[in-house]
């Protein structure tokens, strides 16, 4: 009988030590994630657990990027003492200098051409025709008024014909010829070189901030004025041009300094750097459904401006986006 008793107790022993055993598996199966096949969504038994993952409310807003770029103050404008018509613009290349100086001299020229020669030439003309009618001249008469009139027209074409080797220079070189010329006295023009692919990011317009060598405490604002017409074929670099107020004549053309302003990526979705996770190359954001439940999401992502990176598609406005315990959710979702 002892016996039996002993060996009852073993199996009641063994049977309760499996109980345990079961119910304290089941305990555990109680508090673990649910995760779907396709580890999409992941749920979890209380809402304490998911509130391990921080969230950040999701909306369309502006970003805008700093970017700094070495600059050279190119050229200024001063008032001439001598009485001329139009101001002086000094730069800091004497090629560029040179360009300027005849481009003035065409125009000069081509006004004189314009409004004095040729006007003059066809009075001439109109007048030999008269007197010919009234055979006060000759047919020979007429032809060298023909002829002057046609070496002045041939002259002005010549003229426009120069100027253009000249506007091209200047262009390269990062300037407006017809803004130099109507530039004020107490303008300086600063140029920087920007990279290609931000040229359409670049607003003509809006504000930037200076500094230079020789004020290293000091900001200036300047305005973006234009972006150059030409792509250097070897650095892939555009000019962009910068007009800064010099009344106090601080600025001299050949100084250098650096120019920093923002590039407006417009109003689009953007996620926290930490949100996003890439898998195969696809890009996914985990997004709380519930106070207990996440979703995996794919987004197309633009680029990262700081600690932000745009989302263009997979998101809308008022999505809880997971930042903290994103790479337990992946291992959840991906299993691993």
């Amino acid at each position: 009988m002892k016996k039996l008793t002993i060996y009852g107790w073993l199996i009641a022993g063994l049977l309760s030590a499996c109980t345990s055993k079961e119910t304290k598996q089941v305990r555990v199966d109680d508090t673990s994630p649910v995760v779907n096949e396709a580890g999409t969504k992941i749920s979890f038994p209380k809402a304490e657990s998911a509130d391990f993952f921080d969230t950040e409310n999701t909306k369309s807003s502006s970003l805008m990027a700093d970017i700094t770029a070495p600059a050279k103050v190119a050229a200024t404008v001063v008032r001439s003492d001598e009485g001329a018509s139009g101001n002086i613009v000094l730069f800091d290349n004497p090629e560029l200098s040179g360009n300027y100086t005849q481009l003035l001299q065409h125009l000069t020229m081509i006004n004189q051409l314009q409004n004095v020669n040729i006007k003059q030439r066809k009075t001439e003309l109109s007048r030999m025709k008269d007197l010919q009618e009234h055979g006060a001249a000759t047919g020979k008469d007429l032809l060298e008024s023909e002829t002057a009139l046609s070496m002045e027209q041939t002259n002005l074409i010549n003229e426009r014909s120069a100027i253009i080797e000249h506007e091209t220079k200047l262009k390269a070189g990062g300037f407006e010829p017809l803004q130099l010329r109507r530039a004020p006295a107490g303008t300086a023009y600063i140029i920087c070189d920007i990279p290609e692919n931000e040229i359409s990011r670049v607003k003509e317009g809006s504000k930037c901030t200076l500094q230079f060598t020789a004020f290293p405490n000091e900001d200036f604002t300047g305005k973006i004025d234009d972006v150059a017409d030409m792509v250097d074929q070897t650095t892939r670099m555009i000019k962009l041009r910068v007009s800064i107020n010099n009344s106090t004549g601080k600025l001299k053309a050949g100084m250098f300094g650096s120019l920093a302003f923002g590039l407006s990526e417009g109003k689009n979705m953007s996620i926290d750097k930490d949100a996003l996770i890439t898998i195969q190359g696809k890009n996914y954001v985990f997004v709380k459904t519930s106070p207990t439940a996440f979703e995996r999401r794919e987004v197309n992502i633009g680029d990262q401006i700081g600690d932000r990176i745009i989302a263009y598609s997979g998101l809308k406005n008022g999505d809880h986006v997971a930042v903290k315990g994103v790479m337990q959710l992946k291992g959840l979702s991906f299993g691993y």
